[in-house]
């Protein structure tokens, strides 16, 4: 007749748990014997922003053109046999937003001036005053 397999004993939780720690350790794996979510797939996972920053192309605004443009103004004028001047762009938003906040502060509505020493700021005097009103 064939032998018979010996049944090994089974280790008991405790030893299992070292063998699991032991095993984590040597092969540098996380070692997470309650199975609780760590996260560790998303923070494994390749980076998502750079990819992303890369696919869509610079965004262009009227100070930025008008930046490139005085940068390289000396490059624009050899160029240019005429010797003219480099033209810069206006943004009518930008001096629309401007004229109204120049109305409203001629009016007394725009923000206030920001201090620039603890004696001209409003929180001292109100410290300085007295403290609360009752």
């Amino acid at each position: 007749m064939a032998a018979v397999a010996q049944r090994l004993p089974v280790p008991s939780r405790g030893r299992m748990l070292q063998l699991l720690q032991t095993r984590s350790e040597i092969f540098q794996t996380a070692f997470n014997p309650k199975s609780l979510r760590t996260g560790a797939k998303y923070l494994r996972a390749r980076l998502r922003g750079p990819s992303m920053v890369q696919y869509y192309p610079p965004r262009l605004s009227i100070p930025r053109v008008n930046g490139i443009i005085a940068n390289n103004a000396s490059l624009f004028r050899s160029l240019d046999p005429a010797g003219m001047e480099p033209v810069y762009f206006t943004d009518e938003v930008e001096e629309q937003r401007l004229a109204d906040v120049a109305a409203l502060q001629f009016r007394g509505k725009g923000k206030p001036k920001k201090a620039r020493t603890p004696e001209e700021s409003r929180r001292a005097k109100k410290k300085s005053a007295g403290g609360k009103k009752k």
